[in-house]
């Protein structure tokens, strides 16, 4: 069991050194091109869009294409978050991951130890996994992904279905794993936090034959630790196990496992707006109160899969690729929370004092399987003054759903889940009054051929493709829901010598539905459809330190899902439109950066998110008494103010993330702090009724053996 916060945050006997950042601002040349052995070693190998990268500006990317293809020649928005990156600013998970990468919102339910919830553009992007899908439905069909398992994370902004048949119009998070290398690198870490963290790591590659024609890889973390709430924890055990087989130089084929177990709880305690954004006469609810039952909530998590990633080159023109994954999940979701959707202003149990809230009780037990593959070939040749890069592929998935579960309401709405005092809470330790009952095993199959088409004639770029789905969503003793949809893209981008390049895309999405369980009773849900016009400019000036880029957009969507807390409706039309700006790279050789501006116009219709959010970090490399190898960082995270309906307004917030570190060819330190400043911030007032809390300080102190 988790135990209260109390007293629990890290001294900040560190943060003084920051302000040697300024006295040591004349660098001496040999301290920049310092660097530590593994770094020298990664830059020795060509970057493609799966390998490492130096830095945090990636050259190139696989998610909008299916190729390798340079980040300049893609007529659509994508951001590539590099293990640098996410190293650097102390990534803890995908969130944080995403914290600036543009057009992303990337704490949507602010903390939230369930489920990483990431929005793009106004919608929730479909999560990705090395090309293929990770789930179907609700995050309780998935498990948290691990950052120290990734080697980059690939952010497809906009309709992606062409490729990927499944998204929504917010597009594709792909996450690309470690795999094994061909040189033997090694680290072993151990990091301590805030709330009790306490967290081991490793991560060993290179060859198992003297030729080469065997690599490994083996990454595992081992975690205990507790969250900002009260007896909720966050304690993870993982196991990556990976092998790679390369006969020759045009054969290549990838075993990829993973097992992990994740012991934790909710944060969320779906606490209503009086309290957190409106007054209650009894003050704010504390950002740490728990008002679920210890010894009965819980959120443990499990994830076991197994896969490969193939490729083989006949010629220099001809390659075929097949990726695979069968992965099984198990989620145990016992949770009492709040009653702040049948009288979100009024506290229905309590309307006078606003005390003494109601409480829900929702268990879940449940089983997803994924079957996920996708092969394709790509063929190079040329007509004419054309060069083409043609890919044609087929992929499939067969998921399925296995839930038992138990569902009560407060007792002023007829049920028998226990009230509680929010501002002085007795716990009454629960006990399940029935057993629980078996839903309607749910899945979803799916199947799809698709055709695309890089043409390249001079300096202009065309991106033609088209995709056909047959999709069968299955609920148990109910007829099967079939859908087709053809979905369309088409992007035309010209490349200018100097590095500038303009360009325009259309894109559409298509994403089924599979049913969900919603207060104990299964839910079918209409399949969305999607939409997006897109103009933009990127620029790579020569050398390719530094790359920037501008994205105006228009998409609509039918039929998005709307969660009312208690039950689930779909819109009709739905229309966003933005603006994104994005800055990433190496301004001098000491300094590095990653900012972007959003602008976003949501829907009415939809849950609502900030117009306006702004972030820049940047990391500055210095000597101290000629001793080179330290580095400082700090970032600004701005979220303008929003509403969403009748909710009460969310605030606008500035928060700040430090870090400061020490490498030599063997070791690195490191001192993350996010949300420096202690902010107390609230992340969303939904209309349905309840607040989240944002992230407060959290602080990493890391030690890291390379060899």
């Amino acid at each position: 069991m988790s135990r209260p916060r109390a007293a629990r945050r890290l001294p900040l006997p560190l943060l003084a050194a920051f302000g040697a950042f300024s006295a040591t601002a004349q660098t001496p040349p040999a301290a920049v091109s310092t660097l530590p052995e593994v770094r020298i070693k990664a830059g020795s190998e060509r970057e493609t869009a799966t390998s490492p990268v130096i830095g945090y500006k990636a050259r190139n990317a696989v998610t909008a294409t299916k190729t390798d293809t340079p980040l300049i020649l893609t007529p659509q928005s994508v951001t590539v978050v590099t293990r640098d990156q996410m190293a650097d600013q102390g990534a803890t998970g995908l969130q944080e991951a995403l914290n600036y990468a543009a057009g992303v919102r990337s704490d949507a339910y602010g903390v939230d130890s369930r489920s990483d919830n990431v929005r793009i553009r106004g919608s929730y992007p479909e999560i990705y996994q090395d090309g293929l899908r990770r789930r179907f439905d609700w995050y309780t069909s998935d498990t948290r992904a691990d950052p120290f398992t990734l080697e980059r994370v690939e952010v497809l902004r906009g309709p992606s279905s062409m490729l990927f048949g499944q998204s929504t119009t917010g597009g594709v998070v792909n996450m690309v794993s470690k795999r094994p290398r061909a040189q033997f690198q090694g680290e072993v870490g151990v990091q301590v936090g805030s709330y009790g963290r306490k967290q081991l790591r490793a991560d060993l590659t290179g060859p198992l034959s003297a030729d080469g024609e065997w690599l490994y890889r083996l990454v595992a973390v081992g975690r205990k630790a507790d969250t900002q709430v009260d007896y909720v924890s966050d304690d993870r055990a993982l196991f990556m196990p990976s092998l790679t087989w390369q006969p020759s130089a045009a054969t290549s084929l990838t075993l990829q496992g993973l097992w992990q177990q994740d012991k934790s709880g909710s944060t969320a305690q779906f606490f209503p707006w009086e309290g957190v954004s409106l007054p209650n006469p009894n003050g704010k609810i504390p950002t740490n109160r728990f008002i679920g039952e210890p010894g009965f909530d819980r959120y443990d998590s499990g994830r076991k899969s197994i896969g490969w990633l193939f490729e083989h080159r006949f010629n220099d023109q001809v390659a075929v690729r097949q990726n695979v994954r069968y992965s099984h999940n198990r989620v145990d979701y016992y949770s009492i929370y709040g009653d702040a959707f049948s009288g979100a202003v009024s506290w229905q149990g309590d309307p006078i004092n606003k005390r003494v809230l109601g409480r829900y009780v929702d268990v879940s037990e449940t089983t997803a399987k994924l079957l996920a593959t996708d092969q394709h070939a790509e063929i190079d040749f040329t007509t004419g003054a054309a060069k083409h890069k043609l890919l044609a592929g087929l992929d499939a998935a067969h998921y399925t759903k296995d839930v038992r579960s138990f569902f009560d309401v407060p007792d002023y709405l007829g049920g028998t889940a226990p009230p509680i005092d929010v501002y002085d809470p007795v716990y009454q330790g629960y006990v399940l009054p029935g057993p629980l009952v078996d839903q309607p095993r749910s899945g979803v199959r799916q199947a799809a051929l698709y055709l695309q088409d890089q043409l390249r004639v001079g300096n202009w770029i065309v991106i033609a493709g088209l995709r056909r789905d047959r999709a069968v969503a299955t609920l148990e003793s109910e007829p099967d829901d079939k859908v087709y949809a053809t979905t369309r893209r088409l992007g035309l981008l010209y490349a200018f010598a100097g590095g500038w390049s303009p360009y325009l895309s259309y894109s559409e999405s298509f994403l089924p539905q599979a049913p969900r369980t919603v207060a104990g009773r299964p839910q079918r849900l209409t399949p969305l459809f999607g939409e997006q016009f897109e103009a933009g400019l990127k620029y790579e000036p020569a050398g390719g330190n530094l790359a920037g880029s501008a994205a105006l957009y228009t998409l609509k969507e039918k039929n998005n899902v709307v969660d009312l807390g208690t039950s689930i409706t779909q819109a009709g039309i739905t229309r966003n439109k933005g603006l994104e700006l994005e800055l990433k790279g190496r301004i001098t050789p000491a300094l590095e950066i990653a900012s972007h501006y959003n602008y976003t116009d949501v829907d009415r219709a939809l849950e609502q998110l900030p117009k306006h959010q702004a972030s820049v970090w940047g990391k500055y490399r210095f000597a101290i008494a000629g001793l080179p190898g330290f580095s400082a960082g700090a970032g600004v995270r701005y979220m303008s103010a929003f509403r969403d309906g009748p909710a009460p307004e969310t605030p606008s917030v500035t928060l700040v993330d430090l870090m400061l570190a020490y490498e030599t060819s063997s070791w690195r330190y490191a001192l993350n702090i996010n949300n420096a400043a202690d902010r107390e911030y609230v992340g969303t007032c939904l209309s349905r009724g309840d607040c989240w809390y944002g992230a407060r300080r959290n602080i990493v102190a890391s030690a890291t053996y390379q060899f």
